[in-house]
């Protein structure tokens, strides 16, 4: 019997998120240079995007093995991603052409977009930069079908040329990849009273082709680009020196994977289009349309030449009052426990609390996973410092950290050599908790007052600066042992562990969650007051949609805060109980926070997870319960307050629309920065207000 329910296809929810990332460029209330970065954002996520995700469809639709889809739904899926993108480049080429552009013209800055449109005055210079600069560097390849074997690079920009030869009349084709290492994409041309020139490097190479093939007429020239296959597979039921192995010979042929799409300007004729896709051996599924200028995720390095041009303020992390130069982490949490909101508190809490522990004689081990880190990272130092200071430090390394690969087995190379113990993979799964465990020992040997953090984002500091996440310290005796438990389990000590607080995929993480939301049921069918809220990147496991969907046939309120992928629908007969609020701004909102009613008595949890699959099945990941009730109450403040945005947040509706949130009898308000304001007040007057549900 078929299901009532219904859900959204994941990859069109995807691509929903990635066009809502699209419309902050066309926020004429921004300042330019923060628009320009949002389509450089939106480029680059749709670069990945095709990388990982289209690269796996085009596999099932070429006969490749699925649970999840035939080769049949595979092809259609293919179509409607073709679809959709094809439109968003539509809308992505009009913000670029006829707002970005001309705005940065109106701002005395004159980006010159083809050769004719370059002033007479800067003629000489380009020029000269060509020959200069440029050219050196250039190496025109013929491209020749069954005669000469051409190989594209990932994600590397090409300029294809079709020349004549002025002797017999024929036609030649070229390809000259642009040399990114070299030379700057965007060129600083001399400055012309009170307007600033910018220039692509191609567009530079193109006003100067002619110079380059002596002997021919220049016919057309057109940019093309090739997006590869990144995912890496491994053998997971291998060991990890067999894992590590494999990671480090496949890392190096990532560059050269199966071709997952074709990016060409889209105003190449049909029969050089033809000619180029049959000499490179091109899927017709694999053409993408795109814009004369591609790779626009380069636009995050666009010069700002016009320093008065307004940039956007972020806020700056705080320090908080309660930690001054003086104050001990260990000692305040001894007391109470604490919560850090990043990017508005500074990383560097964290930094100090490692510092502690590697200073602190009582500490006897430090343990810590390892997902992400910054490269040249603190956190890692300070490992490294510790296990130099004699204490026994044990960090768990994900290897199959997608795109962090390579830096993971750096890391972990470089800690092994200090001394510092460490785990890789675990067959089967990835460990995507962000969990730190400071273990303390009085001089008989017994464990005294010890120290876990849990956090919903990774351990890198350079993150923490745009990634709004949470972490919690505690002393709580309970959560400390469950976590040391989850760390035996990591070590393969313990193969049936009992959790008394923690929440852990994979052990005790759904039946609570089942648990929750059955008592909101419970609560809602008794005519009582029932409400959840849930705060999370992605929404797709079926299982759990159905919960929250037989939840709001029950009565319940639910309100959904998910910035990325949400496969469930709203506003069906089943769902009406159901809002979905999108938040897109300044920091990417990274947080994972859940929030029951609980007949009153609000319960708080907050970790690892997004409600997917990979998450709640294939992963280990670490959820931690909010005891103390100030903090309690931050969450519930930070939830409100993003509930009432009505200036980055908007309602996804049942077709996926982003739909804005306009409440006239409502001032304007733009939780990131209202929460931030929140947390300085608090930072200043250091007590909690009175309660209020969100």
């Amino acid at each position: 019997m078929e299901s009532k329910y219904h859900y959204f296809k994941r990859d069109i929810s995807w691509l929903s998120f990635n066009y809502r990332v699209l419309l902050e460029a066309d926020d004429d209330s921004l300042p330019l240079y923060e628009r320009i970065n949002f389509i450089s954002i939106y480029s680059s996520n749709l670069e990945e995007f095709y990388k990982i995700r289209v690269a796996e469809h085009k596999a099932i639709a070429s006969g490749g093995q699925s649970d999840d889809m035939t080769q049949e739904e595979a092809r259609h899926l293919i179509h409607q991603i073709t679809e959709v993108v094809n439109n968003q480049m539509e809308d992505r080429i009009r913000i670029y052409e006829r707002k970005i552009v001309p705005a940065l013209r109106d701002h005395h800055i004159v980006f010159y977009q083809s050769k004719q449109e370059v002033e007479p005055f800067h003629q000489e210079f380009i020029r000269n930069f060509f020959k200069e600069e440029i050219f050196p560097y250039l190496q025109p390849v013929p491209v020749c079908k069954n005669r000469i074997k051409t190989f594209l690079r990932d994600n590397r920009l090409y300029l294809s040329v079709r020349v004549t030869r002025k002797d017999t009349g024929e036609k030649e084709y070229y390809i000259i990849k642009l040399p990114y290492s070299k030379v700057p994409r965007f060129i600083e041309l001399p400055r012309q009273g009170e307007n600033f020139y910018l220039m692509y490097m191609e567009d530079i190479i193109k006003a100067n082709i002619d110079r380059m093939f002596p002997g021919y007429e220049l016919d057309c020239s057109y940019c093309c680009k090739i997006s590869r296959d990144a995912d890496i597979f491994v053998d997971d039921a291998a060991s990890s020196e067999v894992m590590v192995e494999q990671l480090r010979k496949k890392v190096k042929k990532r560059k050269i994977g199966a071709v997952c799409r074709f990016v060409y300007d889209r105003k190449m004729p049909a029969d050089y289009l033809e000619f180029l896709v049959d000499a490179f051996g091109i899927n017709r599924d694999e053409l993408v349309p795109g814009d004369k200028h591609l790779n626009l995720e380069d636009l995050s390095h666009l010069p700002n030449p016009h320093k008065e041009l307004y940039v956007q303020l972020k806020p700056r992390p705080m320090k908080l009052n309660c930690l001054d130069e003086k104050e001990s982490i260990f000692r305040y949490v001894n007391k109470k426990d604490l919560m850090l909101h990043f990017p508005y508190h500074s990383f560097g809490h964290f930094i100090h609390f490692l510092y502690e522990a590697v200073h602190d004689p009582a500490c006897r081990e430090i343990m810590i996973t390892q997902y992400r880190v910054a490269e040249n990272s603190e956190v890692i130092n300070t490992l490294i410092a510790a296990a130099q200071n004699g204490k026994k430090v044990t960090v768990f390394v994900e290897l199959k950290a997608r795109f962090d690969e390579e830096n993971n087995l750096a890391t972990a190379e470089m800690m092994k050599r200090a001394g510092i113990h460490i785990i890789f993979s675990i067959p089967g799964l990835k460990v995507h908790a962000k969990v730190a465990l400071v273990l303390r020992y009085n001089k008989e040997g017994k464990q005294t007052r010890s120290y876990a953090y849990i956090s919903t984002g990774n351990f890198n500091e350079k993150t923490a600066r745009i990634y709004a996440d949470s972490g919690l310290f505690t002393s709580n005796e309970v959560i400390v042992n469950d976590l040391h438990t989850l760390f035996r389990v990591l070590r393969k000590e313990v193969t049936e562990p009992r959790f008394k607080r923690l929440l852990v995929a994979r052990f005790n993480l759904l039946p609570e969650l089942r648990r929750r939301i059955g008592y909101e049921i419970n609560m809602a069918k008794a005519g009582k007051e029932a409400r959840i809220v849930l705060k999370m990147n992605a929404l797709q496991d079926p299982a759990m949609i159905d919960e929250l969907y037989k939840a709001s046939e029950a009565g319940v309120k639910i309100d959904l805060i998910v910035r990325g992928i949400c496969c469930l629908i709203p506003n069906q007969p089943y769902s009406r109980n159901i809002r979905i609020t999108r938040i897109v701004d300044s920091f990417l909102e990274h947080a994972r926070v859940w929030y029951f009613h609980n007949g009153g008595k609000p319960l708080l949890f907050m970790g690892s997870p997004d409600w997917m699959r990979r998450n709640l099945y294939r992963r280990i990941e670490a959820v931690t319960p909010v005891l103390d009730e100030d903090l309690k109450q931050q969450l519930i403040d930070m939830l409100a307050i993003q509930l009432k945005d009505n200036r980055k947040a908007g309602w996804v509706d049942e077709h996926l629309n982003n739909v804005p949130k306009r409440d006239p009898e409502e001032g304007p308000v733009r939780a990131q920065y209202a929460f931030y304001e929140y947390l300085e007040e608090k930072n200043k007057e250091g007590y909690v207000k009175t309660p209020k549900q969100p």
